[in-house]
């Protein structure tokens, strides 16, 4: 027996064991039954969304820990149970509680067979059906976002912030191509722009790029979470006459926490005033552009240089699926990001190498993200794919005691006003209590795993609930149920 085999001496009647069929096929069988389990009960409204407990006691409730001794498969079955037993029900209709939520069938099938499959993204040689898959696809992207015919490039990357921070990569490596071979030391001041209220992960690009997070000036937005146009020029303005070079402006189509969407169209006209790339950050509200009634929310997105759009938020496809949709023509990626590695990507292969996609990612290995989403996407009709924001409006028919801020994409944004503080004349006391209602209502509704709901500050804003909505499971009366669920666990504070 080879020396590599010897970890797995009590799975030697598996595959890619002699014999080892029907052993594996049973094996396999029981994981199976055991996931159509998990399935079937994370759609059933009587059960817990989460079965919580504080993280010392579930690492004393089962043994986690990793021994010098192989299990046996029923040790390994049991783990899979209790994996799955204290694992959150994410396709529970009640669970509310981040913006990828929901779990599609169609989708499923195609993260097992990716599974199966077991390749890597970075070669047509090693991928051929793969890889033609994410060039279809992209194209169609574009041509949805409006560039012409589709033209232009794009990757899948392990999730919104990296594809951000490729934006921003091919941003400055357009302005300055030397700053790939000699660093930044070779640039001047560079300054990226964006909304106070746009994600984390412009910032955190910034900072992984060495640009710095202080080089990241944040424009005001409105009462709505909107960027200011005109608090944008001025801060460009600024930047020019302190020397600093501005190259990137990320505009947000759909804020992670009010879901508010940048006016695209006037700040395409400034960057275009200013020569400067301009990035559309639609992990979260990008999927619009699949509604014919919504999708003028986007106006001006067929300006951009660049966008991200996460289909495994709105469109429900399995984690991880997002997408960079670039502009450009695939030289500048290609150029920007590759490395050129003879023993994966050989000039003289007998296929058209520009499908060999995978220098032009940061990455070496690649997962295939691209299946889930095309297999969906055959399986619905297009408009189907976008789930629009057709409960909203039911989450503002609160009961007294509850004050919402307007939404305007499937975000809902409120406080609940228990009776031991919706009286309160004194505003200082009122919002120093509000503030600590929310965190101890959500700690109440994990304990009883009923339902699960985001919170958090903003700005001058005391702690709110974060209501968003993107599972396809979720019902008006599961929208009713959370109410009632907070207003039950919130009457003694």
């Amino acid at each position: 027996m080879p020396v590599f085999c010897c970890l797995f001496l009590d799975f030697s009647h598996l595959l890619p064991a002699l014999d080892g069929d029907a052993k594996t096929m049973n094996f396999l069988q029981e994981v199976v039954d055991i996931m159509l389990a998990y399935i079937v009960e994370s759609f059933d409204r009587s059960t817990k969304v989460i079965d919580f407990h504080y993280p010392n006691e579930l690492l004393q409730r089962n043994n986690w820990e990793l021994s010098d001794e192989p299990e046996t498969l029923d040790d390994i079955l049991i783990s899979c149970r209790a994996t799955l037993k204290y694992a959150i029900k994410t396709a529970h209709p009640r669970y509310f509680n981040q913006l990828s939520t929901g779990l599609d069938m169609v989708g499923l099938a195609a993260d097992w067979l990716t599974s199966t499959a077991n390749t890597n993204m970075f070669t047509y040689e090693v991928a051929p059906v793969f890889v033609l898959l994410e060039y279809v696809t992209l194209k169609k992207m574009r041509e949805i976002i409006g560039w012409q015919e589709g033209r232009g490039d794009g990757i899948f990357s392990p999730g919104g912030a990296i594809s951000n921070m490729y934006a921003m990569l091919l941003a400055r490596y357009k302005m300055f191509p030397e700053v790939k071979e000699k660093g930044m030391s070779s640039a001047p001041r560079l300054v990226a722009f964006t909304s106070e209220h746009s994600h984390f992960s412009i910032k955190k690009g910034a900072a992984a790029l060495g640009i710095g997070t202080e080089s990241v000036i944040c424009i005001k937005a409105d009462e709505r979470g909107k960027m200011i146009p005109s608090d944008l020029e001025r801060r460009i303005i600024e930047a020019k006459q302190k020397g600093y070079v501005p190259f990137f402006v990320s505009a947000t189509a759909g804020t992670t926490v009010y879901g508010a969407f940048d006016p695209l169209m006037a700040i395409a006209d400034i960057c275009k005033k200013h020569d400067i790339w301009m990035h559309v950050d639609g992990a979260w509200g990008g999927s619009l552009l699949m509604s014919r009634k919504h999708r003028w929310k986007l106006n001006g997105v067929e300006r951009a240089n660049s966008m991200t759009w996460n289909p495994h938020k709105m469109m429900a496809v399995p984690l991880q699926c997002s997408a960079l949709l670039v502009r450009e023509e695939v030289r500048l990626s290609a150029s920007c990001n590759q490395m050129q590695a003879c023993y994966l990507f050989q000039q003289d292969k007998q296929y058209d190498l520009s499908y060999d996609t995978g220098d032009k990612a940061l990455q070496c290995g690649r997962h295939v993200d691209i299946f889930k989403l095309w297999l969906m996407w055959r399986a619905k009709v297009l408009r189907a794919l976008c789930l629009v924001c057709v409960l909203r409006e039911r989450t503002l028919m609160l009961s007294a005691g509850h004050v919402s801020l307007q939404p305007q994409h499937t975000n809902v944004c409120f406080w609940y006003l228990p009776p031991g503080v919706r009286y309160l004349e004194d505003k200082v006391e009122k919002m120093k209590r509000l503030h600590k209602v929310a965190p101890v209502i959500k700690a109440r509704m994990m304990e009883y795993g009923t339902t699960m709901v985001s919170y958090q500050p903003q700005g001058d804003k005391v702690n709110f609930f974060r209501m968003v909505i993107s599972n396809p499971a979720a019902t008006f009366e599961d929208i009713d149920f959370l109410i009632e669920e907070i207003e039950r666990l919130g009457q003694d504070l």
